[in-house]
């Protein structure tokens, strides 16, 4: 499994890749899980876990960057098994406990007009298996009650309720705030506020951090980040 280690020495691993993308954030007491896949990763994540990290304490809680299918498919699962507890924005905890999805929109004209005729249909049919939040996310939410020099940062745009993990500001874990899929871009295709979603960039590059893991694809450097902040912030109007 790829893994990154901070100069503090907190331990990222990501435990799911493929589709859609997972980590785990390790301090040696204890271990938090950043978003879960779709329920059809169960498995693998169950064996991921159980392989990773090993004797770095119990799974604290499970941060869930945003409540699309993909990354909180399992959420319910998560809870019954390890007893983490659910951490989400406020504003996606509504969607949470119904097992429903966020709305999207396109971010180019193509998957726009795709978006605006399907977006109903694809929705309805990824509905998952509904869960409890137990912390609440605002703009920010420390996590040093587990002992981790790192915290929760509220990153809108592709979803209303978008939130990100910064860990030691050197690394952070992302969702689908960037995108890491295609080359030299970090332009997520779906976003409900494209502009918020700029904007989310520069807080995020404001943090400090020098990589991006993203929910989709491999890790983002800040430079990149940075030349696409400078970019799509003029289309956007950000």
């Amino acid at each position: 499994m790829k893994h990154w280690v901070t100069k503090d020495g907190h331990r990222v691993e990501q435990v799911l890749g493929g589709r859609s993308n997972a980590f785990l954030v390790s301090n040696g007491m204890y271990r938090l899980l950043v978003d879960c896949g779709r329920k059809s990763a169960y498995k693998r994540l169950c064996e991921r876990l159980g392989e990773a990290s090993p004797g770095n304490g119990p799974l604290a809680a499970l941060i869930l960057t945003h409540c699309h299918f993909d990354h909180a498919g399992n959420a319910a699962a998560v809870r019954e098994r390890w007893g983490a507890k659910i951490v989400v924005h406020r504003s996606e905890a509504d969607h949470l406990v119904r097992g429903e999805n966020p709305d999207f929109r396109g971010t180019m004209l193509i998957n726009r007009a795709l978006t605006g005729l399907l977006a109903d249909t694809l929705l309805s049919r990824s509905r998952y298996r509904p869960a409890h939040a137990d912390i609440l996310v605002d703009d920010r939410y420390d996590l040093t009650n587990w002992g981790f020099d790192a915290y929760v940062l509220h990153t809108p745009g592709h979803s209303p309720g978008s939130i990100s993990v910064v860990v030691n500001n050197e690394i952070a874990i992302v969702g689908d705030a960037v995108y890491g899929v295609l080359p030299g871009s970090v332009l997520p295709p779906l976003a409900a506020d494209a502009k918020a979603m700029v904007l989310s960039w520069k807080r995020l590059l404001d943090t400090g951090c020098d990589l991006f893991l993203a929910g989709h694809g491999g890790g983002r450097s800040r430079d990149l980040l940075r030349r696409q902040y400078e970019r799509h912030r003029k289309r956007f109007g950000a």
